[in-house]
């Protein structure tokens, strides 16, 4: 456990640069004390360190000491290898960055873990996109990618799903998400933070203003309370439905017994639960809402009378 640790302070040094003993303690959560231990430790194992006192002081690597990552386990080094996906890399204009990383880093790993890493390769691919539907086109990401990058702004023309359908933007690009093979952009602009696919971009101006992200800004979170945002706007309603056991296990829904279940399921509209209970056909049976139940019949009935002619 020591080793590992000594490996970890030794790499928050090597990436962050000056650090204070408390500030190496939260991240290794432990006390300052064993933090004044460790960096004995390491000075003692001829890794140049430097430490000074003050308000300004810190520990820090003298510069242009380097480390190798000779401290890597079995796991950590295949979840880097796992982790680096070459298509997600190509369509941000870093696929021969990837493939270079990755031999640098092939190089730096010991005979055995080289073989653990190349064994995730073999044996584990991720394909993002759905199975029914082309990849978006994004011919505009490369360029996005540099300007969140640079922490530029742009000048977008994008397409929308309301009037007025093109709208010119400028916003400041924060951050890029990758959700079931779709790119997003998560953006500042005149109405505060906006999420934009990327593949309704129709223009794209790049510009040489730098800004800020605002102080707090955490994408990860600001992605998740989107999507908790999203389901709220999308689920507004609810269906009371019975369901075969076979319906039930399309549904994802628990069956009750060996027969009929009864359960409530959200619905996002009366248009759009029409088409997804058709789907189940025979499996399926609304009982409530009235207005989706005759929708459903009247459906029903014309596919009936069509196929009898």
């Amino acid at each position: 456990m020591r080793a590992s640790r000594l490996v970890t302070l030794l790499l928050l040094l090597q990436n962050r640069g000056r650090m204070t003993a408390q500030q190496l303690a939260e991240e290794l959560e432990v006390s300052v004390r064993t933090v004044y231990r460790d960096v004995e430790a390491l000075g003692a194992a001829g890794i140049p360190l430097y430490g000074a006192a003050g308000h300004a002081g810190g520990y820090r690597l003298v510069d242009g000491y380097r480390t190798r990552l000779t401290g890597l386990t079995a796991d950590e080094a295949q979840a880097a290898f796992l982790a680096a996906l070459p298509g997600t890399a190509a369509d941000l204009g870093l696929g021969q960055a990837l493939a270079t990383a990755q031999l640098k880093l092939r190089a730096a790993l010991p005979a055995e873990l080289r073989e653990h890493a190349g064994r995730i390769q073999e044996r584990f691919l991720l394909d993002a996109p759905g199975w029914y539907g082309d990849a978006d086109r994004t011919p505009h990401l490369a360029a996005v990618a540099a300007a969140v990058w640079a922490r530029r702004a742009v000048v977008l023309r994008y397409r929308r799903w309301r009037a007025p359908e093109e709208i010119e933007r400028r916003v400041e690009p924060y951050g890029l998400v990758l959700k079931a093979g779709r790119w997003y952009l998560v953006a500042g602009g005149p109405s505060g933070i906006r999420t934009y696919r990327v593949d309704q971009i129709v223009e794209l101006r790049s510009s040489d203003e730098e800004f800020t992200i605002p102080d707090g800004f955490d994408l990860s979170a600001y992605w998740s309370g989107y999507l908790a945002d999203f389901r709220a706007r999308l689920h507004t309603g609810e269906a009371l439905v019975r369901l075969t056991p076979e319906g039930a296990r399309r549904l994802g829904v628990a069956p009750a017994g060996g027969g009929w279940t009864e359960t409530r399921v959200p619905i996002e509209s009366i248009d759009h639960a029409h088409g997804e209970f058709l789907r189940l056909g025979s499996e399926v049976e609304v009982l409530a809402p009235a207005e989706l139940r005759d929708r459903i019949a009247e459906t029903v009935r014309t596919l009936a009378a069509r196929y009898e002619g």
